[in-house]
């Protein structure tokens, strides 16, 4: 895109802009908001599409992030709203994730034009159409960060679970910002530096997932004291010291949980457990498979081997069959 290209090349006819409008409001309506989420999404209508593409990133990278583990972010209907339940690390990560992912898509969708309301965060000193001219375009994580706060509500006073689910969303939102990288475009003369156009990116969603995960991995404990000044709650080391848990005072950028996790070796309200579960004989299985054994099946597999490209424009290859293990969790 140059910029000068009208966004539609056919004017739309009223009854096209009410069929729009009427689809927007549904995905908004099976979202299952709340009032004022609702009304966000409503206005305006990239929203839904976003929050559509940011639930489906989320899950998807909790998903790989959690592959090799006993809890792997299974959200199928009872699971999830029973794990939203509580606040177990597992649930931090959530909340975490879903934050870090619709920063993240929505600021994309500003910079790929997607939003009535934003656009993209120009590169300095430089109109905004230029800036689509020269790949300027930056990802608009201004706009993205006040949307995203204003959508997941303002900081609760009393309530523990409430404070470390606002937390957790916080943490997810500072790991997208402390990723943004710089780009830059030289378009001097033959490709010369005497002009060149910087503008901000995000990290890819997967490294924002990892080191989400490594957040997890060192996650804290947490209990609440209360300010006798102003009589707000706040977020604290547990009164009783448990083993194994640091007694450090959370900083902003660390995951808090305030309940034990259960083992998600047996099926219950938050998992369906592990049996039947793939694992990996050196890699996981002991972990995963909680001490139960596991089961070992042989199967031939039949892949493509040997791939040649060839001039001009396919992939040649030959069909190798080999026999390979299977592990599976016992019951």
């Amino acid at each position: 895109l140059t910029g000068n290209e009208p966004l539609t090349i056919l004017p739309l006819t009223s009854e096209m802009e009410e069929a729009a409008v009427k689809a927007h409001y549904k995905v908004c309506d099976r979202l299952k908001l709340e009032k004022k989420q609702r009304r966000m999404c409503r206005r305006d209508p990239g929203v839904a599409e976003t929050l559509m593409e940011a639930i489906s990133m989320s899950a998807l990278e909790c998903q790989y992030q959690f592959r090799f583990e006993r809890w792997n972010c299974t959200l199928e209907g009872r699971y999830r709203a029973s794990l939203l339940k509580r606040g177990f690390k597992e649930t931090a990560f959530l909340y975490a994730i879903s934050s870090a992912g619709l920063t993240h898509a929505m600021a994309k969708a500003c910079s790929a034009g997607r939003m009535e309301r934003c656009t993209c965060d120009e590169a300095p000193d430089l109109e905004n159409r230029e800036a689509w001219q020269w790949g300027g375009c930056g990802d608009n994580l201004k706009y993205s960060n006040k949307f995203v706060k204003e959508f997941l509500g303002r900081k609760p006073n009393k309530d523990l679970r409430a404070r470390v689910d606002f937390h957790n969303n916080l943490v997810g939102m500072k790991v997208i910002k402390a990723g943004v990288e710089t780009t830059c475009k030289c378009h001097g003369v033959s490709g010369s530096c005497t002009v060149r156009t910087c503008w901000r990116q995000l990290s890819p969603f997967h490294e924002i997932g990892k080191q989400l995960k490594q957040k997890y991995e060192t996650s804290l404990k947490v209990g609440s004291t209360t300010n006798e000044a102003t009589g707000e709650g706040d977020i604290s080391p547990p009164k009783k010291s448990i083993p194994g848990h640091s007694d450090q005072i959370p900083r902003t950028t660390d995951l808090v949980y305030i309940d034990d996790s259960p083992s998600f070796c047996m099926m219950s309200r938050y998992s369906p457990g592990t049996s039947g579960r793939k694992c990996y004989k050196d890699k996981n299985c002991d972990s995963i498979c909680c001490g139960r054994g596991h089961n070992t099946q042989s199967r031939v597999v039949t892949r493509p081997c040997q791939c040649q490209v060839r001039w001009c424009c396919y992939v040649e290859c030959k069909q190798c069959t080999q026999r390979e293990e299977v592990y599976t969790c016992k019951d």
